[in-house]
Formats: C-alpha cells, structure tokens, sequence
C-alpha cells in the first residue's frame, strides 16, 4: 500500500501487541519512547513507496556511516557516533512496520537485517580502536584491541543465530520467546543468569548501548583530558567480550533452545 494512512490505522497493523510485547526482540529503548517516534517516520516513507527492505538498507547505512565516524578522532565524532546508533534504531523499528503495513514480510527483509546489525555491531569496536589511536593515520595496538574484540563480538552473535540453524537443519518449529525455554537448567547457573538480569552488562555490545557508553568515557575525557577512560574502556571490552560469549555459549548449551521439547 502507497498513500499516507491514518495514524490510528497504522499503529493497528503495523505496530500490534504481539510485536510491542516481544520478549527479546523488542529493544527497551523502542519500548520506552522510539515507537512513539518510529510510527510517524514509518507514516512519512510509506508515501515515497520505498520497500521495507529499502528502509532495512537505510538502516545499515547508518550504523556503518556512524562507526566510520567514529575514525574522526574527535569527541564530536563519538557524539555523532550516538545519533547515528539512534537513528539506525528508529529504523530498525520502522522497516518491519513498513513490511507489517504492506504484508511484504519475507526471510530476505530478515537476513537483510541480519547483516545490518552484524556489520554495524562489529565496526563499532574496530572504529573506537582507531578512534583512541589518533584516526587512521596512527593505527596502532588500540586498533588491534578494537579489532580482537569485534571478532569475539561477531562470533557471540553468531552463537545465537547458530541456534536457528541448528533447529532449521533438525526441522524443529521456530524457537519460542517463552521464558522457559531460554532458562539454563543448572540450579545454580540458572540463579547467576537471573541475577545478572538486573545488571544487563550483555547488552554493552549492541550498539546503542556501545556508542552511548563510548559517549560517557569521552565526556569524561573532554572535561579530563586525553583519552585515558576511553582507553581503559577499549581494554575492558575485550575481556568483556570473550565471558560474555563464553557465558552465552554455555546458557545456551544448558537451555532446552536446542532442543524438541
């Protein structure tokens, strides 16, 4: 459908309660405010007749034109950086309205998204490196840290997307977002990844959340100076990184995600 609906209309279809209440694929900041904002952007492209896959590459655009300027060794850069991760969202949020209005959902639009966030998620790391390094003119050891810490980023993401593969090749029915299934199934494991519920550390590498935080350390180093917390920050990520892809791997080896049942 082309023409500019009723906002009503739209929010019906393109934004219904199975999609606002999504356990995991909802991110809390489209929950809090972003689809208060993203229903209007969705309203405003639909009469440009641009496909929900086009605004899909839009979104990638963003994310990887946001880590590029992060290359700018700048705090402005970092800043922009941020915008551009709360852009890349609000169209996130936007593509699968523009598919839900249309009825032109399909696996590509999925895949498509897929690689927006995998390229964008990975660059953001490799960019802060280069960042802390002075630009790309002084690439050095922090570009290595940075560029480390994507690979386990990517490989942690893939961990989760793997669980879909493996189900697909088993012919099992697509993974449920139910609580129950995601659980570990080890007592005391199962009440260490509760607890860390209340301090979402895992989210750090998505990129809001990274280009947010790299924008509070470089905060503190303007008013400081230098770049001692972004540095330190670009140390930490690392480690981060890699107990947080070993934690993933063993909850999911420990849910029923791999599972029939």
């Amino acid at each position: 459908m082309t023409g500019r609906p009723g906002l009503a209309e739209l929010r019906a279809l393109a934004q219904p309660p199975e999609v606002m209440g999504r356990r995991n694929s909802e991110h809390w900041a489209g929950s809090l405010y972003l689809r208060r904002l993203s229903i209007h952007v969705t309203r405003a492209l639909l009469p440009t007749g641009i496909s929900a896959n086009g605004v899909t590459w839009l979104m990638t655009l963003t994310g990887i034109a946001g880590a590029a300027v992060l290359l700018w060794p700048s705090w402005w850069a970092v800043l922009i950086c941020a915008a551009a991760m709360q852009l890349q969202i609000l169209l996130d949020c936007s593509d699968g309205e523009v598919a839900r209005w249309r009825n032109t959902r399909s696996p590509a639009g999925v895949y498509l998204d897929r690689i927006g966030h995998y390229a964008t998620e990975g660059l953001l790391p490799v960019g802060l490196g280069i960042h802390v390094d002075g630009g790309p003119t002084s690439i050095d050891g922090w570009t290595t840290v940075g560029a480390l810490t994507a690979v386990v980023v990517l490989l942690n993401k893939a961990f989760g997307d793997l669980i879909h593969v493996a189900r697909g090749y088993a012919r099992l029915p697509l993974l449920s977002e139910d609580a129950g299934v995601a659980a570990v199934r080890v007592g005391v494991l199962r009440r260490i990844r509760s607890g860390l519920k209340a301090f979402p550390f895992f989210r750090v590498f998505v990129a809001y959340e990274f280009a947010h935080l790299a924008l509070l350390a470089a905060i503190i180093d303007e008013i400081i100076g230098g770049h001692h917390v972004l540095r330190w920050w670009t140390i930490i990520l690392l480690p981060l990184s890699v107990a947080l892809a070993l934690g993933h791997l063993t909850a999911i080896l420990l849910s029923r995600r791999l599972t029939a049942a």
